[in-house]
This record gives structure tokens, C-alpha cells and sequence, in this order.
């Protein structure tokens, strides 16, 4: 057991490692790796945002970005991904929070801007859209925010406020909507007549 606990921080150190050097020539093209499956992780995303591994918080910020700026999305599977291996985590709902909002005006009206957990900032807008998703326990909407290949933010619940703070209603095929708006785009959160449920 200590071996394959051995083997699993090595397994960190080379990914770290790799992920560093990729990332001296820029954001590492994800995208274009597909290398071999190399097995699982003792790696988990939780629902708040925090990285574990062996079961323990990775206190480092830094490191937490080197991993996720490797993380890769298939199906309903995530990955970590090195131009040589790829190797399995487990992310609870999305891989990152969305904590900050910049509300903004340029030609198109409103655009909301986004920081990520990570740092990461994304414009909301055409190929970063927003979603609402029923959430039946509370009978409330869950948001996310689209950051990048397939890879998604949840929109803290303060922000989550401040989204229906800015939103609007809109016909939209002949029924009225609500929602808001940023970069030009619409994104629905609901009905406008069921707003009461989870305003």
C-alpha cells in the first residue's frame, strides 16, 4: 500500500512537472493531446472548489492552477493530460467555481465578466454561454458558467443573486422569459411567470 502510495505522488510529480515545462511556451494546447490512459487518480474536485488528492486539500494555489490549466473533459469523464499520459480524476459537479462578477458596457450593452476560482477571467458571451439547471432539492436553479473545452464553472450563489439582480424579461418564441443578458447574447433562466420559484 505505501508502494502504490509511492507511486501515485511520483505519478504527481511528473504531471507538475511536465505541465510546468509545457507551460513555459504558453496556455498548454490541451486540445490537441490525446495521449495514452495511464489510470486513475486519487484526485477529486468537490462542489466548492477545492482540490483533494490522497483525500487531502492541495493547499497550494499555484499548484491547483498548473492542474487545472491540464484539465480535460470526455463525455462525463476528466482528465488530466500531459502531451505523453492522461490519467483519471473525479470532479463532483463542475471543475471550477465562478467567484466574481465585473458588470461592463461596450456596443453590445451589458457583459458580465467572470472570475473563475483558478483566476481564470471569461467574458460571458457568444462560445461562453451561462445555463440553468432545475435543482430539485430546493426547487431553485443552479448556474454555470461555460469556461473552456467543455469545461464549466458553477456560478456561486451570491453571483447567482446578482444575475437575477441584472436580469430581464424577453419574449423569446412567443413566450415571456426571464434572464440576462451579456455580450449580445440571452441567456434564459426561466419562465418569467415561474421567477417567484427561485428568485
Amino acid at each position: 500500500m505505501a508502494k502504490e502510495g509511492q507511486n501515485e505522488v511520483a505519478g504527481l510529480d511528473a504531471i507538475a512537472g511536465a505541465v510546468r515545462r509545457e507551460g513555459a511556451k504558453g496556455p498548454p494546447p490541451v486540445h490537441l493531446w490525446n495521449p495514452p490512459f495511464c489510470g486513475d487518480l486519487d484526485m477529486r474536485i468537490a462542489t466548492d472548489g477545492t482540490w483533494f488528492y490522497l483525500k487531502t486539500p492541495i493547499g497550494r494555489p499555484a499548484l491547483v492552477k498548473l492542474f487545472a490549466s491540464v484539465l480535460k473533459r470526455e463525455g462525463e469523464k476528466y482528465f488530466l493530460v500531459t502531451p505523453v499520459e492522461k490519467v483519471g480524476i473525479v470532479v463532483d459537479d463542475a471543475p471550477f467555481l465562478a467567484v466574481e462578477m465585473q458588470v461592463e458596457q461596450d456596443a453590445r450593452g451589458q457583459v458580465l465578466r467572470f472570475r473563475t476560482n483558478v483566476d481564470d477571467w471569461v467574458e460571458c458571451g457568444p462560445g461562453h454561454a451561462l445555463r440553468f439547471e432545475p435543482e430539485p432539492a430546493t426547487g431553485g436553479l443552479k448556474p454555470y458558467l461555460h469556461v473552456r473545452r467543455e469545461l464549466w464553472a458553477k456560478v456561486t450563489r451570491a453571483l447567482f443573486y446578482d444575475l437575477v439582480a441584472l436580469g430581464e424579461e424577453r419574449e423569446i418564441s412567443g413566450e415571456r422569459m426571464f434572464g440576462v443578458a451579456s455580450g449580445g447574447e440571452f441567456f434564459v433562466m426561466a419562465k418569467a411567470d415561474a421567477l417567484k420559484e427561485f428568485a
